[in-house]
C-alpha cells in the first residue's frame, strides 16, 4: 500500500475513530458525539478531499432528511405504539399473559427477544425489532443493560432479510445478481450465527452459563425452529419471508413449550418480581384488544408488504424523487409517503388505541410527548446519517474499503465481513451498507475469483453484526428502554460480542469461499 493511500485511510477513519473514543472512551451522549463526528468529516471532506462548503452542506441535508424519513419515523412510531399502550393500561394485560406462559425471565427473553423480536424484524425492521421487545422486557422487570445487549446480539443476524427482504432485495439488482440465489448465500453464511444467537442472548440476560440450567432445551429448540425455516425460506423461495416464516414457526413451538414447562422450579434470580405478575383473569376478547396495535401492524404491513402486489403497487408508486446533494456523485432520494412501515405502525397505533378505549385528544398527547422525549435520539441519527453521507459522497469511505482490500489481498474473504460491519456503524442501516459496499464486495469478488454474491452475502452479515454497536441503532434502543444519553455503557457492554461475531463471520466467509466459488462453476 502506497503513502497516498495510507494517507487516505486514516482520514477517512477520522470521524469512525472519533466516534469509538467520544462513546468508548470519554462516554459522551450520543447526540453530542455524532454532532461532533459531522464537524470531523467535513474537516476532512473540504480541504483535503475537496468537497466544495455547498456541496457538504447539502450532503448534511440529505443525511438528515433521509434520517427522519423513515428511519425515525419508524423508530417514533414503535415507542408511539409502546407508550399509548402503557397509557391504556393494555400493557398490564400484555404483561400478564405473558407471566402466564411463564415466570421465568430467561424463557420469556427467548420468547419475546428472539421470537418475537425476529418477528418485528422480518415485518418492518428499522429498529422495531429492538425497540418493541425493549420496552415489553424492562416493563416486566428485566435489567436493561444486559437486556439491550441481548436484545442486539440476536437483532444481527436477521437483518438481511428485514422488512420483507429490502436489504437483499435492494442490493440484488444493485450488482446484477438473482434476488433469490443472493438470498440463499446469505441464508448459508448466517446459520451458524443465527443458531447461536439465542443461546449468547441467555448467557448475557442470565449473566452466565449458569443462566443455561433447565432453559437449555427450549432454548435449543427454539433457535432450531427459526434457523431451520429461516434457510429453507431464504435458499428456495426469497429474501421476503424468511424471518416472517422462521419467527412464526418458532413462536409457534416456543410458547406451548413453555406453557409445559411453567409449573417447573424457577431460580430466584431469574423469576420475574412478583409485582411484575398481575395475575389477571383475561379473556380472549381482552387478550385481542390488548394485543390489537401488534396484532394490526401486522396485518397491515403484511397486507401492503410486496407479498401482496395489487396493493403494495398503487401505494408505492405515491412518492417524491428529490435530488437533494448537489455534488458530481448526488442521485435523486426517494421518499415513499405512504407505503413506509412507520406510516403503518402509526395507524396501526392509533386505531389500537381507539379501541383499547383511548380519546382521540390523548393519542395525540401521548404522540407528542414520545416525540418529545425522543429528541437527543433524533438528533443522534439525524447527526450519523449526515457524516455518513458527507463520507459516502466526498470518496472517505471508498478510500477505507479500498484500503483494507488493498492490505489483505488474496485473503480478503476474512475481513469482508468486517467491511460490512464498518458500513453498519456508520450508517446503521443493512440496506444502506449493502448500497455503499455492495459494489465494491463484487468488485474485489471478480479480482480475487470469488463469486460475487458470496461476498456481498458476507457484507449482509457484516452489516448485521455492525448494528450491534451502530450508534443510531444503540440510541433507539436505549431510548426504547429508558436510559437515553447511556450509549457509551452499552457500546462498550456488546462491543465484545461485535467481535466474536466478526471473528467467526470471517472465518465461516473465507473457509467456504473457495467452496461456494466451486459450486457455482460446476455443472
Amino acid at each position: 500500500m502506497d503513502t497516498t493511500m495510507l494517507v487516505n485511510l486514516l482520514l477517512g477513519l477520522v470521524p469512525i475513530i472519533w466516534l469509538v473514543i467520544a462513546l468508548t472512551g470519554l462516554k459522551m451522549p450520543g447526540y453530542k458525539a455524532c454532532g461532533i463526528a459531522i464537524a470531523f468529516a467535513a474537516v476532512v471532506a473540504i480541504p483535503y478531499k475537496g468537497m466544495a462548503p455547498f456541496n457538504c452542506g447539502t450532503a448534511i441535508l440529505e443525511g438528515v432528511l433521509s434520517a427522519l424519513w423513515p428511519i425515525i419515523l419508524v423508530i417514533i412510531a414503535a415507542l408511539f405504539t409502546y407508550n399509548l399502550v402503557l397509557e391504556t393500561g393494555a400493557m398490564d394485560r400484555i404483561k400478564a399473559m405473558l407471566s402466564s406462559i411463564s415466570s421465568d425471565k430467561r424463557i420469556l427473553a427467548i420468547i419475546i427477544g428472539w421470537s418475537f423480536g425476529c418477528f418485528m424484524e422480518g415485518m418492518a425492521g428499522f429498529g422495531t425489532a429492538v425497540a418493541i421487545p425493549a420496552s415489553i422486557l424492562i416493563a416486566l422487570g428485566f435489567e436493561p443493560l444486559p437486556t439491550l445487549v441481548g436484545l442486539l446480539i440476536v437483532n444481527s443476524t436477521p437483518t438481511a432479510f428485514g422488512s420483507v427482504g429490502v436489504p437483499t432485495t435492494t442490493l440484488a439488482p444493485l450488482i446484477g445478481v438473482d434476488s433469490v440465489l443472493l438470498s440463499a448465500n446469505t441464508a448459508l453464511i448466517e446459520a451458524l450465527l443465527m443458531f447461536l444467537s439465542p443461546f449468547f442472548m441467555v448467557f448475557v440476560i442470565g449473566k452466565g452459563f449458569k443462566a443455561f440450567k433447565g432453559v437449555l432445551p427450549i432454548a435449543l429448540v427454539s433457535s432450531l425452529a427459526f434457523t431451520v425455516p429461516n434457510f429453507l425460506v431464504a435458499t428456495f423461495i426469497g429474501p421476503e419471508l424468511p424471518d416472517i416464516i422462521g419467527s412464526g414457526c418458532s413462536m409457534a413451538i416456543t410458547i406451548p413449550l413453555a406453557i409445559a414447562m411453567r409449573n417447573k422450579p424457577v431460580p430466584d434470580e431469574y423469576r420475574i418480581a412478583a409485582d411484575k405478575q398481575q395475575k389477571l383473569s383475561i379473556s380472549v376478547a381482552e387478550g385481542v384488544k390488548a394485543w390489537s396495535p401488534f396484532i394490526l401492524i401486522f396485518i397491515l404491513l403484511l397486507g401492503t408488504s410486496k407479498l401482496v402486489p395489487p396493493v403494495n403497487a398503487p401505494l408505492s408508486a405515491i412518492k417524491s424523487s428529490v435530488l437533494i446533494y448537489t455534488g458530481p456523485t448526488g442521485k435523486p432520494t426517494n421518499f415513499s409517503w405512504i407505503n413506509t412501515p412507520g406510516v403503518w405502525i402509526i395507524i396501526a397505533a392509533i386505531i389500537g388505541g381507539l379501541i383499547q378505549g383511548a380519546r382521540p385528544q390523548k393519542i395525540a398527547s401521548v404522540f407528542g410527548h414520545t416525540v418529545a422525549s425522543n429528541v437527543k435520539t433524533i438528533v443522534t441519527i439525524c447527526s450519523v446519517l449526515a457524516t455518513a453521507k458527507i463520507m459516502v459522497h466526498s470518496g472517505m469511505t471508498k478510500d477505507v474499503a479500498e484500503a483494507l482490500v488493498a492490505i489483505t489481498g488474496g485473503i480478503f474473504p476474512l475481513f469482508s465481513p468486517l467491511v460490512g460491519v464498518l458500513g453498519a456503524f456508520v450508517t446503521g442501516s443493512g440496506t444502506n451498507t449493502g448500497v455503499l459496499f455492495g459494489p465494491l464486495q463484487q468488485e474485489t469478488a471478480s479480482r480475487i475469483g470469488v463469486v460475487p454474491q458470496w461476498l456481498c452475502a458476507a457484507n449482509a452479515m457484516g452489516a448485521g453484526i455492525g448494528k450491534m454497536v451502530a450508534p443510531s441503532n444503540v440510541a433507539l434502543a436505549c431510548a426504547a428502554a429508558g436510559i437515553a444519553g447511556q450509549e457509551s455503557k452499552v457500546i462498550r457492554a456488546v462491543f465484545k460480542y461485535t467481535l466474536i461475531y466478526t471473528v467467526i463471520g470471517g472465518i465461516i466467509c473465507f473457509a467456504l469461499a473457495h467452496a461456494v466459488t466451486l459450486a457455482s462453476v460446476v455443472p
